[in-house]
């Protein structure tokens, strides 16, 4: 039975991770993880009639800025802290 669930857990979690990375892909965001947190940034879409997947474009002027296009400024990151940091130390530790 252990063997058989095995297996099973075995078969699953690549399947798993290969749903996640394209439920991702398709909604244009970003994975960071670490053992601190899992930080996910929205990115431009190829599809943009806009910017065309750049993220924006370059405004004109004596001190050119970069104007971010609607199709990933505006999206949340979404970021969910698993280990605090540790803090720290005032004083060297010698």
């Amino acid at each position: 039975m252990r063997a058989r669930t095995a297996a099973l857990v075995a078969a699953a979690v690549p399947a798993t991770v290969a749903a996640a990375a394209a439920v991702l892909e398709a909604g244009h965001w970003q994975l960071y993880a670490d053992r601190h947190r899992i930080h996910l940034t929205p990115v431009a879409r190829r599809s943009c009639p806009d910017c065309r997947g750049a993220g924006g474009w370059w405004t004109g002027g004596p001190f050119p800025e970069m104007e971010a296009c609607d199709c990933w400024a505006t999206r949340r990151e979404l970021r969910i802290r698993l280990l605090p940091f540790p803090a720290w130390p005032d004083e060297p530790p010698f």
